[in-house]
């Protein structure tokens, strides 16, 4: 079995864009998307697709690129790398829904590869519920484990607890969400093991609409006030603080001039922040609040 090439994984993962992008356009019901073709000064270029006019959808991006070049010296300090020119490609989405009972989610697959033969492939999923909900949250986690255990049964939970350690917002002492699954500069030793974890990373993204779409479906028409809306808005100040300030995606794609917009449109429409707010004790933001942190098994959860 041939390797695949880096332009054939890049046409994987834009179909990958594709097969996603309808999933959610038929889950949403309304909306659709509108494409932006761009192109990278240095090298490449991609296509960053928007949600818009969605039923349950208030913005939602979900964009490939494959962009090449000389890889920027900061960046090769940062990873340890020898000089050498890049090429990365892969599907990166971020969805904001209207309905603050309706988690924010992320999914990442990606590959990198180096004219001196270094390569590797990254990734992940994490849920970033406005409420905590333990169904919710086990029911994730179990199709992220099921996805896992398909390919290496220890994925799970070296992933899991990658994830916890990377969505860590640092200077709240909280996690971003409850999770999902992390993983970087994984690589294989042979053919055989290299097609595996390419098929691993589109396992990912078929997944996506799947665990997605469930919580549309299941959470959008839940009744909420202005209560909710207002803890909505804080929790996505949360979300931007760690994009902007933590994120390695961000960083690498502003480090080696990406393009700007694709790269912010992770952040949600709207967000609020509150100086010195305190949540209610007992009540469901308390809830919430208390379960922002690293090492709980979403599988055996007891509330």
């Amino acid at each position: 079995m041939a390797i695949k090439t880096k332009e054939e994984i890049a046409e994987i993962y834009q179909q990958m864009q594709d097969y996603i992008c309808e999933g959610i356009s038929k889950a949403d019901g309304r909306g659709y998307f509108e494409e932006d073709k761009w192109n990278r000064a240095e090298g490449g270029g991609g296509r960053t697709r928007i949600f818009r006019n969605g039923a349950i959808l208030e913005k939602a991006g979900i964009a490939f690129s494959a962009v090449h070049g000389p890889t920027p010296k900061k960046i090769l300090d940062k990873l340890g790398l020898d000089e050498a020119d890049f090429f990365a490609t892969g599907v990166s989405i971020v969805i904001h829904p209207k309905s603050p009972m309706v988690p924010i989610i992320h999914m990442n697959i990606r590959y990198f590869e180096m004219d001196n033969g270094e390569y590797w492939f990254g990734g992940g999923i994490d849920l970033t519920p406005h409420y905590i909900d333990p169904a919710d949250a086990n029911y994730f986690h179990q199709k992220v484990k099921e996805v896992c255990d398909r390919f290496e049964k220890d994925y799970y939970p070296k992933f899991k607890n990658w994830a916890d350690d990377y969505f860590f917002i640092k200077h709240r002492n909280e996690t971003r969400g409850i999770g999902g699954i992390f993983y970087d500069r994984l690589k294989a030793e042979n053919d055989e093991g290299f097609e595996k974890i390419l098929d691993f990373s589109l396992a990912i993204g078929r997944l996506f609409p799947e665990v997605y779409g469930y919580f549309m479906s299941k959470n959008s028409s839940l009744p909420y006030g202005e209560n909710e809306v207002s803890w909505q808005g804080l929790r996505r100040g949360r979300y931007v603080e760690f994009n902007l300030v933590w994120d390695a995606g961000t960083k690498f794609g502003l480090d080696t001039n990406g393009r700007t917009e694709s790269i912010l449109m992770s952040m949600p429409p709207v967000a609020n922040w509150e100086y010195m707010h305190e949540v209610v004790e007992g009540s469901m933001e308390d809830f919430t609040q208390k379960n922002l942190k690293k090492g709980i098994d979403w599988l055996n959860f007891e509330k």
